[in-house]
């Protein structure tokens, strides 16, 4: 049986009969009006595959440069892979030139000193440097509507205990700093919320498509009037491939739609897209934190509630964006093709969601709800 990474590459996995998903027959091979030549830092994790295929369809020179130890060979010879690591060995990258690099891959604690480390090595051999940061950099999202321009987290306005690493939104918004310090004026970040889609292997938004697709009744968190803004991984790596193709700067959100959609509308759509009947009963949001089931977290992936410090959470004005190229898919689409590649995977994967409530869970709380007069 392939692992998750031998999948990933070759775009198939077969269950039974003829169970296929094939993520290349998605791709539109429309090319891009200048081939340009694009190093991808990491490009094997989830978010990799889809930017190296988006830029590949799209007729670009892709380079890839990571450890070289999750999967080699993945793209065959379509694709060049440079082998190193982001703290230790960056001479894979020296003497080199490549029109613009997409960093996707600094995502931990130590982000600010592989950005640092990075873009000072390749300042001189790019004209762009894109870092995929994320939303958890913006300090207070309490503002309706959000924006780039919102301050993000800073040790002065967020300070943290002595000797302790910096958190995943500190870690980022000082990798952005670090990138702007090595190449002022040629730096694009794009900052997305919450991705989901095909290959994600977090199960955050899949629980949703799994759960409705399932039927019954649902236990939806609120009153349906909270609002959700998330990408699908595929709009945001055709937004940075667009952004280095029109050699556009400056730092940008990548969530939809824009200024989100209600979690009743977000329901109804996944239900519309895997073509299922299920019933939904509304769980207040206080009830549900009461009773150990937090907004966010692993049991309700992709709620949040919109009042207080994240009333803006899900209200992000995403006009400037739109105006640079970015484009939602609708979320019946993306959540039929969720679908769709998750019950290409093996029936005991399956079985081990990683996020959403157990049946036992849901009908427990249920039940406790209606119980609570």
């Amino acid at each position: 049986m392939q692992n998750r990474r031998e999948f990933l590459g070759t775009g198939l996995t077969v269950l039974g009969a003829a169970a296929v998903w094939d993520p290349r027959t998605l791709l539109v091979k429309q090319p891009a009006p200048v081939a340009k030549k694009i190093l991808i830092l990491g490009g094997t994790g989830f978010i990799g595959p889809h930017d190296v295929r988006h830029a590949l369809a799209r007729g670009h020179q892709v380079t890839i440069f990571n450890r070289g130890r999750s999967a080699p060979g993945m793209f065959g010879k379509d694709v060049e892979e440079l082998a190193g690591d982001r703290m230790t060995n960056l001479d894979a990258l020296k003497g080199r030139k490549w029109d613009a690099v997409i960093d996707e891959s600094a995502s931990l604690s130590s982000a600010p000193e592989w950005v640092k480390l990075s873009a000072d090595l390749l300042k001189d051999s790019t004209d762009q440097y894109l870092f995929v940061s994320t939303r958890s950099v913006y300090q207070d999202l309490s503002s309706v509507p959000m924006s780039a321009a919102a301050p993000v987290l800073t040790l002065e306005n967020s300070p943290l205990e002595a000797g302790r690493p910096l958190p995943y939104g500190h870690a980022k918004a000082y990798a952005e700093k670090e990138a702007h310090k090595a190449m002022p004026g040629r730096v694009t970040v794009v900052r997305p919320g919450l991705i989901i889609g095909p290959e994600d292997d977090t199960d955050r938004f899949t629980y949703w498509p799994v759960r409705i697709a399932r039927g019954g009744e649902v236990l939806a968190p609120g009153d349906g009037t909270d609002h959700v803004q998330i990408i699908d991984v595929r709009d945001l790596v055709e937004f940075c491939v667009k952004l280095v193709e029109d050699r556009t700067y400056g730092v940008f959100n990548a969530v939809g739609p824009n200024m989100g959609m209600p979690f009743k509308e977000f329901v109804q759509r996944i239900q519309k897209g895997v073509g299922s009947n299920p019933t939904y009963t509304w769980v207040d949001a206080d009830f549900l934190r009461a009773n150990g089931a937090n907004p966010y977290g692993r049991e309700l992936p992709v709620y949040q509630v919109m009042k207080g410090r994240t009333a803006g959470f899900a209200r992000f004005d995403m006009a400037p964006e739109i105006k640079a190229g970015l484009k939602f898919r609708p979320m019946e689409v993306t959540a039929k093709e969720t679908l769709e590649w998750w019950r290409t995977l093996p029936a005991e994967r399956q079985a081990a969601i990683k996020t959403g409530f157990t049946p036992e869970r849901e009908k427990a709380l249920l039940e406790l709800w209606k119980a609570r007069k």
